[in-house]
């Protein structure tokens, strides 16, 4: 999914109960055009930019609607499509063609840089479009595609995991990962302690109410307490890089994401989509001021 934000706004964030729990409020973007289905975007946020290598976190619906987003470029990115309901296609310039339905991942490494389109039929849509930060190791990697409609689970006391990345209480995804993390479904029955790596930072999400805010959690936790109902639950190693993220680019400096947009824009380095009705998006302007790299937290 694109970041088609043209009025960027900043989020709010507290402190829950006391504790070092974080609520990472979101705010609602509209995905191009008057009539255009909107999304709950929780990071980057005013103060928490990342979550581990997690660099972007939107929720939609569920709400009858259509997807349309033109094709685009990413590059420095996972894009991790998670559906609740309804279907999503997935067209990229590698020539993958792929409807990602729920339960099923749509996994898509820019590295070097890629192209993609997505779109649906009306429906009701309901799922979660996330961003992982490649590390600069892996950052110039050859873009990939990957599609899991089987993905491992695993049951505690009260929960049922669906592990999407990473690993999660000895689980391991099959999807690709550039640095440690995790990305788990949570089906809980009432409530439940679910287990953290204390070497990681964490967000819960709830799935089933829309007006829930994202609940950051730091270090050092070895459990959460989570509620009944569906719930993600993403988090990772804290990320010591310092990035820019602009529109649908993730990169480590100003005249990068320059070099970027006018590729995109004249050049042919994030190749074409084919079999989507319509033209590319165009990139925006960018802003008169030079693009600072920054850290997890401003």
């Amino acid at each position: 999914m694109s970041n088609l934000e043209r009025d960027p706004r900043e989020l709010r964030c507290g402190r829950a109960g006391g504790d070092d729990v974080e609520l990472l409020e979101a705010r609602e973007v509209p995905l191009g055009g008057p009539r255009a289905m909107k999304v709950r975007r929780a990071l980057p946020g005013v103060r928490r930019r990342m979550i581990g290598a997690w660099c972007f976190v939107d929720s939609y619906g569920p709400e009858v609607a259509t997807m349309r987003v033109p094709p685009h470029p990413h590059t420095g990115l996972q894009t991790v499509s998670w559906l609740v309901a309804g279907e999503v296609l997935h067209r990229d310039s590698l020539g993958s063609l792929q409807t990602i339905r729920p339960g099923q991942l749509n996994l898509m490494t820019a590295g070097r840089g890629i192209s993609h389109s997505e779109e649906s039929p009306e429906g009701v849509l309901h799922g979660v479009q996330l961003w992982v930060a490649l590390p600069g190791e892996h950052r110039h990697v050859e873009p990939g595609f990957e599609h899991h409609a089987d993905l491992p689970e695993v049951s505690g006391p009260g929960y049922t995991a669906t592990v999407v990345m990473g690993t999660f209480a000895g689980a391991r995804s099959p999807a690709a990962a550039y640095s440690p993390l995790v990305g788990a479904q949570l089906a809980v029955d009432e409530t439940a302690e679910v287990p953290l790596d204390p070497a990681f930072e964490h967000g819960v999400l709830s799935l089933d109410d829309p007006r829930a805010p994202l609940r950051y959690l730091p270090p050092g936790r070895t459990s959460v307490t989570v509620g009944g109902g569906r719930v993600l639950l993403i988090g990772g190693e804290p990320f010591a890089e310092e990035i820019v993220m602009w529109w649908n680019f993730v990169g480590r400096g100003h005249d990068e994401i320059v070099a970027f947009r006018k590729e995109w824009m004249e050049g042919e380095g994030f190749g074409s989509v084919e079999g989507f009705d319509g033209d590319p998006l165009p990139a925006p302007v960018l802003p008169t001021s030079r693009l600072k790299p920054r850290g997890r937290v401003r």
